[in-house]
């Protein structure tokens, strides 16, 4: 069994509120828009991270992470990516690729809108965990928190870290 915590969109920011899960967690997941390389040298001192890079990340973000991440982890297949859409609207970039090999989780940031959507078509689970920074359009701070376990998917967490401000 794994702990996953999986956040989005820090544009540069972590705090002490976001650490404390990441070390709750067995593995952190970034969704892309990192911002400073700061945010994810500091999670990768705590705990395992795997990440994307996203439409705001500098050649530096772009040179240490993809722009996909697909990998198998407690027997769920997993694709991570920043802009991805969402069921019925994916990326068009993505669209032909996810519905001849669709994994059993697919995960995008990017619209800072958090969202957990069973696609049935296709017979996946689309995450989008909203953003965790405070940089953008969003009012509440989010990130999700989950356990894979030989196949499973379980104990779904939304966890809200507050109103963005600035």
């Amino acid at each position: 069994m794994k702990k996953i915590l999986l956040l989005s969109d820090t544009h540069s920011y972590i705090d002490n509120q976001i650490l404390k899960f990441v070390k709750q967690a067995d593995e952190v997941w970034h969704a892309g828009d990192i911002g400073s390389l700061e945010v994810t040298d500091t999670l990768k001192t705590i705990k395992p991270l795997r990440a994307v890079f996203g439409n705001i990340d500098d050649k530096d973000a772009r040179s240490e992470f993809d722009l996909d991440l697909k990998f198998t982890i407690e027997e769920v297949s997993v694709w991570i990516t920043h802009i991805g859409g969402y069921p019925n609207k994916y990326n068009q970039r993505i669209r032909k690729e996810i519905s001849q090999n669709p994994p059993k989780i697919f995960i995008s940031g990017h619209s800072h809108v958090l969202k957990v959507v069973y696609d049935k078509k296709l017979q996946l689970l689309h995450l989008n965990p909203g953003a965790a920074g405070k940089h953008g359009f969003h009012k509440l701070r989010t990130m999700l928190r989950f356990e894979l376990d030989a196949g499973n998917i379980k104990n779904m967490e939304i966890i809200e870290l507050g109103k963005r401000g600035i």
